[in-house]
């Protein structure tokens, strides 16, 4: 189902990420917040989301944001979109905290928003790729208040050492959808494999995927991600 921009023109969050908005129809009342990954900016899964028909969930809105330009180790200190800087291959040890810290406040923000443009809690879903993923997961497992879903693409849990002690009881019962290709050679589906096994031990409804492809997305996936929103959303 074809997408149109409810204004014609890019909006802008009223604190600090700038967005892309998409309105699948007028006065949306589900909302899916979508992350970027590494160097990339919200434009990058505007075509995914054209994908989707989540016509019989009534008018949603896509929220696509722009991660902070910064530095990143990984790439020689070149300046990038992130929302954390990559210290090493291994993105699992040397995590940078105090920048994945920062950028849960900044979705956070762009939670409250929707809740401010009358969506409720449980209508919105966080959804990331890559980086994104890890910030999807992140945020909507701290998050106060119960959320409708996560959706994690090609990334993994960060921080899964303080998700325990971190996570509130309102998303404990959060259902998410995790998805990964077996080919990955940025994020390993074997790093996938223990994040979704931290999360399952943790007592949460993880529903798995996995697909013969690079750090991408396929037609299937997006297959079986809108069959998913129609569930959480219905």
């Amino acid at each position: 189902m074809p997408l149109s921009d409810a204004s014609g023109h890019a909006r802008y969050a009223r604190a600090v990420l700038e967005t892309i908005d998409i309105e699948t129809a007028p006065q949306p009342r589900a909302s899916v917040i979508v992350l970027h990954g590494l160097g990339a900016d919200g434009n990058d899964f505007v075509p995914v989301a054209q994908q989707l028909d989540l016509r019989v969930a009534g008018p949603v809105r896509f929220v696509f944001p722009h991660a902070p330009v910064m530095p990143v180790t990984i790439n020689g200190g070149y300046r990038m979109r992130a929302w954390y800087d990559i210290l090493g291959a291994d993105l699992r040890q040397r995590q940078d905290e105090k920048g994945l810290r920062a950028s849960l406040a900044l979705v956070e923000e762009l939670i409250a928003r929707e809740k401010e443009r009358g969506v409720a809690a449980n209508r919105i879903v966080l959804a990331g790729f890559s980086q994104g993923c890890a910030m999807a997961l992140l945020t909507g497992l701290r998050h106060k208040e119960r959320l409708g879903g996560i959706i994690g693409m090609s990334g993994y849990l960060p921080l899964a050492e303080t998700t325990d002690k971190e996570r509130t009881d309102a998303n404990r019962l959060t259902p998410i959808f995790l998805a990964h290709g077996t080919m990955d050679p940025v994020v390993p589906v074997m790093a996938a494999h223990a994040s979704h096994d931290a999360l399952r031990a943790l007592g949460y409804d993880v529903e798995w995927h996995e697909y013969p492809m690079p750090h991408s997305v396929c037609m299937e996936e997006i297959q079986d991600m809108n069959a998913w929103l129609l569930k959480v959303l219905a």
